[in-house]
């Protein structure tokens, strides 16, 4: 299981919202490159990155930012919020990211994200899913969908997505451990590798996500924020797994 380390971008600074609600901020850092070298250097595979104000308005006005951290570090980069047009895509691209996370338009539009795979190819391309009982949220969580979240993500497979980046609202940023059986069933509708998103408190939260099976990786942001996880993160999932 790959770990992906995540940094919430708002106004330049690293933040975490409380269920993605903003007026629930939190700023940790106004040093967010410093954060991207820290987190690199505990052991991430991968820097998760979301541009909050891209997520609540549609304009990127953290790429410098994003630009500055992808070339401080060597692990790749992904880049969610905001991703709705190619003109994102590429504006994200051109930052250095590896792969960009398309959540509001893949729900919105079922030909975006297939589209956009031939532009740029699969590995450059995931979909978000932030689910809410079982369906799909959109433009930050601000909104409400009747599509299902495992409708959502067939038509991602069918498109041919990288990966499926899957959020359980309910648990993000509240510290009470990820929803793994709503995790299992996602990766049981689909044969897109799946990327575990919300919840995480803890060494042995992470464990318990690497033992399931077929999960290809997990987003770990406000427990690392908050001290609840310490050091190297592969070493303290061994050590809270002995």
């Amino acid at each position: 299981m790959l770990l992906y380390p995540a940094i919430d971008l708002m106004g330049g600074q690293a933040v975490r919202l409380r269920q993605g609600r903003a007026e629930e901020k939190t700023v940790y850092s106004d040093d967010p490159i410093a954060v991207a070298r820290e987190w690199e250097a505990r052991g991430g595979d991968w820097l998760h990155v979301v541009d909050l104000d891209a997520a609540f308005t549609g304009v990127q006005s953290n790429l410098e930012v994003v630009r500055r951290m992808t070339a401080s570090i060597r692990i790749p980069v992904q880049l969610g919020g905001g991703i709705r047009d190619e003109a994102a895509i590429e504006r994200a691209l051109g930052a250095g990211v590896s792969r960009v996370v398309i959540g509001t338009r893949a729900a919105e539009a079922d030909d975006f994200v297939e589209r956009m795979v031939g532009k740029f190819g699969g590995e450059r391309i995931a979909v978000g899913i932030d689910a809410k009982d079982g369906f799909v949220a959109v433009r930050g969580w601000t909104e409400s969908t009747k599509l299902a979240a495992f409708d959502l993500a067939l038509r991602a497979e069918k498109a041919g997505a990288g990966a499926i980046i899957y959020t359980d609202i309910a648990t993000d940023g509240m510290l009470q451990g990820p929803n793994v059986q709503a995790v299992k069933d996602m990766i049981a509708e689909t044969k897109v590798p799946v990327i575990s998103s919300g919840g995480v408190s803890s060494a042995k939260d992470l464990s318990v996500l690497a033992g399931v099976e077929g999960l290809s990786g997990a987003i770990i942001g406000k427990a690392l924020f908050d001290g609840l996880i310490q050091g190297n993160l592969r070493e303290a999932m061994a050590a809270a797994d002995a």
